[in-house]
């Protein structure tokens, strides 16, 4: 898809350019999204090693090449021996040889060429699995920096209560002590603003284990003492602005766009040229062949020696081998049938994937949408609730749990605006879309 040129053609250039990540990197003051999707792209585990696959690949493309190119060798030999077992007339007790030979292959039953087109269809695969690789791990970057702004706001929510209930028990114990409220209501707002105190230590705790687990998922490998504590200013909002998605053209999208499957569509067009690679030696192979020879003269010395040049063919036909490459040629039929069969398999994998997600979305959109009445009613009733126990017609029960009604409806809508934004993330990867950020470079 054209989408993937601009994100793809830099991660060609990276997959040669980079180099290992400095032992020690500085923690940054500030971190958004685009620069935690840009800092996984290099320095990502996962993405590195899929890399690393294509240069393997890239290898084996050479050794395999290489069997359609000229083959030279020089050898040589120099013997002592006993002049009873010469075969030099006079005898001798010395004897030596050098030679430079060159070997081509001319004809080999296509088991080259096809050999050489199923490397060329793995290493194309290799590519399509980096692509899968990075949209996967770009993906989980982008859930993680979620994770960590969902704690972030976690933790305002936590606080706004804490501050709301200190302010609750304030006034009651103003009241307490002008003698209009007793001791248990006072007793009561402690009890409250303790409880308060459990949830914000849980969201602090969350947030610090949503940075371990963002820097794991950047490849932020750092041992320096400065980055033990400090920790950058996340920058970013979690937002609600929804959007469609057509069941129909996502799966379309989806079966043409996805990675996963073109990489399995490559690994099947290669074992279909490795039935021709192994067919191939029902056939007879021919080299041409020629060289350049020096041998031991009539003489010990070596100036003597005699040389010459010589061109020939050479011929091997495995007439009867035991039925060894029928088998070999059995084996490369069902590899063929089995890639096939897991191609359709990671086929309809895709369309479950693609549905759920857009089920999730649809979820996610419903409960943000209604996230926002909520929040809306529950800091109206607050409002009321304490202009009511001010005016003596509430209880203060009546204000603790309309205070608590509130933070749930707070917190109940900021993991919605998470769960939403992940989904959409989800989506776009489901159907094979890179990500927005990433696309849009």
């Amino acid at each position: 898809m054209k989408t993937y040129r601009p994100i793809f053609s830099l991660l060609a250039v990276a997959s040669f350019a980079l180099a290992q990540p400095a032992p020690t990197q500085p923690v940054p003051d500030t971190l958004d999204l685009p620069t935690a999707l840009r800092f996984a792209l290099e320095n990502n585990f996962t993405i590195r090693q899929a890399r690393e696959r294509i240069k393997q690949q890239d290898g084996v493309l050479v050794e395999v090449k290489a069997k359609s190119l000229p083959n030279v060798s020089a050898n040589g030999a120099y013997q002592r021996n006993e002049k009873e077992i010469s075969s030099y007339a006079p005898p001798s007790d010395r004897s030596w040889t050098l030679s430079l030979t060159a070997t081509q292959a001319i004809y080999t039953g296509g088991g080259v060429r096809s050999a050489i087109k199923s490397t060329e269809l793995t290493r194309e695969a290799a590519i399509l699995e980096l692509k899968g690789v990075v949209n996967d791990s770009l993906l989980d970057v982008r859930t993680k920096f979620y994770d960590v702004l969902l704690a972030r706001e976690k933790i305002k929510v936590q606080e706004s209560n804490v501050d709301l209930l200190k302010q609750q028990l304030k006034n009651v114990t103003d009241r307490f002590d002008a003698g209009t409220v007793s001791a248990f209501e006072k007793l009561r707002a402690e009890v409250a603003l303790a409880n308060a105190q459990v949830p914000l230590i849980s969201a602090r705790n969350a947030y610090r284990l949503g940075t371990e687990a963002l820097r794991q998922s950047l490849g932020f490998a750092s041992n320096s003492q400065e980055s033990l504590r400090k920790v950058p200013d996340f920058v970013g909002t979690l937002d609600f602005t929804p959007v469609n998605f057509e069941i129909q053209a996502s799966l379309d999208s989806a079966r043409a766009g996805r990675p996963e499957l073109a990489r399995l569509s490559k690994l099947s067009d290669a074992r279909d040229s490795n039935i021709t690679t192994a067919r191939s030696n029902y056939y007879p192979n021919l080299s041409a062949v020629g060289g350049w020879q020096l041998r031991k003269g009539s003489t010990d010395h070596f100036g003597d020696s005699r040389d010459g040049f010589l061109i020939g063919v050479q011929s091997q036909w495995n007439i009867f081998d035991g039925a060894a490459t029928s088998g070999r040629v059995a084996q490369a039929r069902s590899a063929l049938e089995q890639s096939r069969l897991t191609l359709g398999e990671a086929a309809l994998a895709v369309d479950v994937e693609v549905r759920r997600a857009l089920s999730s979305l649809q979820e996610a959109t419903e409960l943000a949408d209604a996230s926002q009445k909520v929040v809306a009613q529950g800091e109206e009733s607050l409002r009321l609730a304490n202009a009511r126990y001010s005016a003596g017609t509430a209880t203060q029960l009546d204000v603790l749990q309309t205070q608590v009604d509130l933070t749930t409806a707070r917190t109940n809508q900021i993991q919605a605006y998470y769960s939403y934004n992940v989904a959409v993330a989800r989506v776009r990867k489901a159907i094979g879309l890179p990500d927005s950020l990433m696309a849009a470079n």
